[in-house]
């Protein structure tokens, strides 16, 4: 058994839980996140890409909206590589009520989120795909961003404070001693190794699952609904900022250019397991109509993958147990000292992405007042490593870099313009890595093609580099397109049905995948779960 000693341990490898990582070091504590399968596979990575303006909130959430608005601009300059500043549009269409524009711009003002009228005409001059027939239009300062590249950064620079990381890592135990918490027992899925953490304080970012981990420590009925919501990717940008329905939040009323495509959003629905999100074939027609509603003729687009994640909802007891739609997005900080009797853990919840630092902030200031050792927050002053404050990400940025090295790397992901030397280079750092893993930081397999043709080329160089036998990395090549797949058969329609034959008839007709020789991929079957 291995054992650790940290001052803090934090659970849940997401934006929130590696925010905390960063604010815990950054402050000079001693800290360790723990994380049962890889960083960003959660919520994280499972969303649209929209950084928010507040915007979406300043009629039915004025708390998150000025949240929101506050962090628009920090984390912007904090993570230029992975933010594009597209700016967005609120649009009223025909369908629209055109009064709720004056309640929009009112809450706009009153929660110091930057809004601004212009005609319709200038609306369609920047975007001429959308409804010609809009009513009204609001510009905001709505941005897109990249979950898994913005995650990454953090990480960087928590490392080089000294933070230490454990991915594939289950909590089993949060250990207490009189009333104090004093340690933390997790197990290696890959490892199979047992790992005992010794610390003063855990702070649990579980997003969905945060009431599973606070039950742990015998903090019971922490009510974290997970409310589900599906996306679709469009295989092109069909517009060039985010574009919102100006609705009460609603589902299907945002369109967000991501890298390469168009990310149509979201529903809203109470599940109980967060493990087992379901992509309905009825949702996914009310995504496509919703989209048609914005830009007409968006079902003529081709659909590339759908996909479900789990809002981290508290409970409000100002709506239904299952109206997840209408429950608050501000976070939530639960003290288990004054809830339970229970020193020395916190459990945070709710809250954006785009708030991931703010939350991170709020609860280690928590942790700091509980402790009585007050060290201030210095997240919002230094910009992750690697990166040059107001270099912004662009669309064009791996093209840009394929044109100075396409002579001498093989392009392995077409779709994505990755080429052999970035996965040579991650697999090496990262040997333990499933294909799932390498493709959060690297859009392995994520355009058009959805891993028909990359994913022999990865298994190909995985192998021909000596990382592993052939049976295991056909086994993680298997487990890769059975991950992509999940997201294709809800959207089989049109052009997309022809592109999922053709990969089918490569990998069964040629390849015979599903009975290539068999190996134990116990160790990623959390992969398998998400």
């Amino acid at each position: 058994m291995k054992k650790l000693d940290t001052d803090v341990v934090v659970i849940g490898g997401g934006a929130t839980g590696v925010g905390v990582l960063r604010d815990l070091v950054m402050r000079g504590f001693r800290a360790v996140l723990v994380e049962r399968g890889d960083l960003g596979q959660g919520t994280t990575g499972r969303y649209h890409g929209l950084l928010h303006s507040g915007g979406r909130y300043v009629v039915s959430d004025p708390i998150s909206a000025r949240e929101c608005a506050e962090e628009n601009e920090v984390i912007a300059n904090l993570h230029p590589d992975a933010v594009e500043n597209t700016g967005g549009l609120f649009v009223v269409t025909p369908e629209d009520d055109p009064a709720f524009g004056d309640k929009f711009i009112k809450g706009a003002h009153e929660t110091g989120v930057s809004a601004v009228e212009i005609e319709p005409e200038e609306a369609l001059r920047q975007e001429p795909r959308l409804n010609p027939g809009i009513l009204r239009a609001f510009k905001v300062n709505d941005k897109t961003i990249d979950g898994w590249a913005m995650l990454w950064g953090a990480i960087r620079s928590a490392r080089e404070y000294g933070a230490k990381i454990l991915t594939y890592h289950r909590v089993e135990k949060i250990e207490t001693a009189y009333g104090q918490v004093s340690a933390v027992r997790a197990h290696g899925t890959k490892t199979g190794e047992d790992v005992v953490i010794n610390c003063n304080f855990v702070i649990n970012a579980g997003g969905p699952w945060a009431g599973q981990i606070a039950a742990m420590a015998g903090a019971h009925g922490v009510d974290v609904v997970p409310g589900r919501g599906i996306m679709i990717a469009m295989n092109h940008r069909l517009v060039n900022q985010v574009v919102n329905r100006c609705i009460p939040p609603s589902d299907g009323d945002i369109l967000v250019p991501v890298h390469t495509v168009s990310i149509i959003g979201t529903t809203d629905v109470a599940v109980d397991d967060p493990d087992h999100l379901e992509i309905p074939r009825n949702e996914v027609q009310q995504m496509l109509d919703a989209g048609e509603v914005l830009i007409p003729g968006f079902r003529e687009s081709r659909a590339v993958h759908a996909w479900a994640g789990a809002r981290p909802l508290v409970k409000d007891t100002r709506v239904a147990a299952s109206d997840t739609r209408h429950m608050s997005r501000t976070m939530s900080i639960i003290d288990h000292k004054q809830r339970d009797d229970i020193s020395g853990l916190l459990t945070i919840a709710g809250g954006k992405l785009t708030t991931y630092r703010l939350m991170a902030k709020n609860v280690v200031d928590v942790m700091c007042r509980q402790i009585d050792d007050w060290r201030p927050c210095r997240t919002a002053e230094e910009i992750m490593p690697g990166t040059e404050r107001g270099d912004n990400y662009k669309v064009t940025h791996r093209l840009e870099q394929r044109e100075k090295d396409r002579f001498e790397q093989q392009i392995v992901c077409e779709c994505e313009l990755m080429n052999r030397k970035m996965f040579v280079d991650l697999l090496e750092a990262q040997p333990t890595a499933t294909f799932d893993d390498l493709r959060r930081q690297l859009r392995l397999g994520m355009g058009p093609c959805q891993g028909g043709f990359c994913s022999m080329r990865a298994a190909g160089i995985t192998q021909q580099i000596g990382r592993g036998d052939v049976e295991d990395i056909t086994g993680l090549m298997r487990l890769f397109l059975k991950n992509r797949w999940i997201g294709l058969w809800p959207i089989l329609y049109g052009r997309q049905v022809r592109q999922t034959a053709l990969d089918d008839w490569i990998f069964q007709g040629i390849f015979d995948i599903e009975h290539v020789p068999e190996v134990d991929d116990s160790k990623n079957k959390s992969e398998a779960k998400r």
